[in-house]
Parts: C-alpha cells; structure tokens; sequence
C-alpha cells in the first residue's frame, strides 16, 4: 500500500505541477487571500507537488 501511495503522489506531482503552479500564480496575481480554505489550499497543492519531486528524486537516485 505504501508503494501505491508513493506512486500516486509522484504521477500526481508529475502531471499538475504545472497546471498547480500556472494557475495558483495567476490566481496570486489577480486576488487577496482573505480566506483561509483558499491559503490552505494553496499550500496543500504546492506540498503535494514537492512531496513528489522528492520521492521521485529518491526513487531516480536509488536508481543509479
């Protein structure tokens, strides 16, 4: 289970780290963050993302 967790997280950082990255700056851009589900929100994806890069950089590195 724990293998599947860890590939979950890494296809998910892989495939919408750009999308997450994109739009959530956009999104900084044009609106205050005055709610705090929103900043929550924004944080959750952004870890999730680096979350991924690093299992993933883990996973390479063991590789070589």
């Amino acid at each position: 289970m724990t293998r599947f967790i860890k590939f979950t997280i890494i296809w998910i950082s892989q495939n919408l780290a750009i999308p997450f990255w994109t739009i959530g700056h956009i999104h900084l851009m044009t609106s205050i963050y005055e709610d705090i589900t929103e900043i929550i929100a924004s944080l959750g994806m952004n870890f999730l993302v680096a979350l991924g890069f690093w299992l993933d950089w883990k996973q390479n590195k063991k590789n070589e």
